[in-house]
């Protein structure tokens, strides 16, 4: 028997199509997780544009109740708060604070840094929540007067206690803003090509910046001059910098470079180890003395400081690009599919989720 096709609308069909697709190839580009009074809350910021606020209670709920007899293979889940954040895709989030008064960084394609308070923005029901922070990145003038493209914002650092705020910029420059008046303090010049990653080492006045020239730089906050050059300047055997970490006493790096992490301690000035990792390597970060990777594969892997594979555990995005730890232990991985999949200290998925869009 024939289906009835007398109420068949083709363009619905057709729009249904087209947004089942667009869910389907959004990637998760950062996860984070939000300060008290939300301890079991972190947002996501994905490429197109949105930053989500999920709360692990909910996701637990949605998780029980989904049916998966529907032949779908990872529910939507429903955020408790979206807005749209950045014109093109978002490609970080930082929380610049503590507590509840603590602002909500983001930034992005567009070239701009945008901030909200982090209590309206959990509380609000509303997706068109306003920015309390706008930050610009600089236009460069070129032959007669004319300005160059926006360049795109990849990754922010953030250091409350000089009221700073660094972001990394498509122009190979890094930027010390002022959260005070909203202007830049300092430029950082030196990189030849684009900047992927960047952290403050606040206990030093100095940030670190990774970029697609294949080298890691140590700056001086207080002149903006490059006290050191981390990796291989030779074209033909570089790779970039995609990812970089500071551990908790900010003595150890971890970078992120091609398919292989070097671990530096700082003080001394040394590589220590490099690990390698069948594909390339797509964030870092670190669990006390532990290496926590994610990369172009679905595994979470855990390393010590010399390189020794402490574990591996399987993870829904089939690339993923972020790596986020929860003071308690657990892990929320992001990325391509608009996946996140949360993990307990244990190493059990507590849940698995796409990431719904606007």
């Amino acid at each position: 028997m024939y289906g009835d096709a007398t109420n068949w609308n083709e363009d619905e069909y057709r729009e249904s199509i087209l947004k089942e697709r667009v869910i389907q190839t959004r990637t998760v580009f950062r996860t984070a997780w939000a300060p008290n009074p939300n301890p079991d809350a972190f947002v996501v910021a994905s490429s197109d544009g949105t930053l989500a606020f999920h709360s692990m209670s909910s996701l637990v709920s949605q998780s029980a109740a989904f049916g998966y007899s529907k032949g779908e293979d990872f529910m939507v889940a429903v955020p408790e708060g979206m807005v749209r954040a950045h014109e093109g895709p978002a490609y970080d989030v930082k929380f610049y604070g503590e507590d509840e008064d603590a602002l909500l960084l983001s930034c992005g394609d567009d070239g701009r840094v945008r901030g909200w308070k982090w209590r309206d923005f959990a509380d609000s029901t509303e997706n068109h929540v306003k920015p309390l922070l706008e930050l610009t990145n600089p236009q460069h003038k070129g032959p007669w007067g004319a300005l160059s493209p926006m360049p795109e914002i990849n990754a922010i650092s953030v250091d409350p206690q000089s009221g700073s705020v660094y972001t990394a910029a498509g122009d190979s420059c890094a930027y010390c803003w002022d959260m005070e008046s909203g202007k830049i303090k300092m430029v950082f010049k030196g990189h030849s090509d684009y900047l992927h990653c960047l952290v403050s080492r606040s206990s030093a006045s100095q940030i670190l910046t990774g970029s697609e020239d294949g080298t890691a730089r140590i700056w001086d906050c207080k002149t903006g001059k490059c006290i050191k050059v981390i990796g291989c300047q030779e074209k033909k055997s570089r790779f970039r910098i995609s990812s970089m970490a500071l551990d908790e006493s900010e003595s150890w790096l971890a970078c992120g470079q091609g398919k292989n992490i070097a671990v530096w301690n700082l003080p001394a000035s040394e590589c220590v180890s490099t690990i390698s990792s069948p594909a390339h390597v797509q964030d870092v970060m670190f669990d006390e003395k532990q290496i926590l990777s994610v990369g172009a594969e679905p595994l979470l892997r855990r390393f010590d400081l010399n390189g020794a594979l402490l574990s591996q555990i399987q993870c829904a995005p089939s690339s993923a690009f972020s790596v986020s730890l929860h003071p308690t232990g657990v892990v929320a991985v992001g990325g391509y599919g608009g996946l996140v999949d949360v993990i307990s200290q244990f190493g059990s998925h507590l849940c698995t989720f796409r990431s719904s869009s606007l």
